[in-house]
């Protein structure tokens, strides 16, 4: 395939804004949202890179903010991958790291007059994202976290992914397609024949992956497609939508839904 992948990935990943970027989007809305992808750095099985959390997280993120005038910022790249140590390569801070992170972004952002933050989550081991903003919200600060499983599952439907939420855990259908569609060149080959299946995980905080998959896939990549991973990113950009309005209305009310396209 053409191209540099460390190229291409890097260019998934940050942010080109300037300054006065910033300020002249934030110049036309009452309430400026920033968006925070927040990935991992794990076992991803032989074919997706580590940075797959990370990739699909910034996807999202981008998907949005060309959607809606947001803030975007560069990713956080490591973070509570604790299930996943038995494979070489995955690094993990504590919860209350990513929490105290998660907090001091949010806090620097209302210093710099953006008092809304959208947490775009890739990696479903990160728990404490919803515990910072739930407290968040309770202190009464604008947070959110994204996708909510609903909008996931909108955007499953949308998509025509075959494999339900439960099944495709891990390196599988959805991860493989917005991959296949967002960076190509960094799918290897043996997705098409990675397919593994275990609904059946009650016990992995206690045991981690490795009691549940040899390879650490938990899906069915080989149904993953470029079209698929194009879908997904639109339907989860059409879910945005509420959160924008909800978190930039003057009180904040749930109730207001209304679509704040830019």
């Amino acid at each position: 395939m053409s191209g540099s992948p460390t190229r291409s990935a890097a260019h998934g990943l940050l942010p080109a804004d300037t300054t006065e970027d910033v300020r002249t989007r934030g110049a036309g809305v009452s309430r400026q949202v920033a968006v925070l992808p927040v990935g991992s750095f794990e076992q991803h099985g032989p074919f997706l890179p580590l940075a797959t959390d990370t990739l699909v997280a910034c996807a999202v993120a981008r998907e949005i903010a060309a959607a809606y005038p947001v803030h975007l910022l560069p990713p956080v790249t490591i973070s509570c991958s604790h299930e996943h140590a038995a494979w070489p390569g995955t690094v993990s801070i504590s919860s209350v790291t990513l929490h105290a992170v998660i907090r001091d972004i949010a806090a620097s952002l209302r210093r710099s007059g953006v008092d809304a933050l959208v947490v775009v989550n890739g990696h479903g081991g990160n728990y404490v994202l919803g515990n910072v903003v739930q407290e968040s919200s309770a202190q009464g600060e604008r947070m959110a976290l994204f996708p909510a499983a609903e909008d996931w599952e909108t955007a499953r439907e949308r998509a025509g992914v075959a494999t339900s939420l439960l099944t495709d855990m891990h390196a599988g259908e959805i991860e493989t397609s917005i991959l296949l569609h967002a960076h190509p060149e960094l799918v290897r080959p043996g997705y098409e024949t990675s397919d593994f299946v275990a609904d059946d995980r009650r016990q992995l905080l206690t045991l981690g992956m490795s009691a549940y998959t040899d390879s650490g896939v938990i899906g069915r990549p080989s149904l993953g497609s470029a079209e698929k991973g194009k879908r997904l990113l639109e339907s989860l950009a059409d879910s945005f939508g509420p959160y924008v309005t909800l978190l930039t209305s003057a009180d904040g009310s749930a109730r207001e839904t209304g679509d704040a396209r830019g």
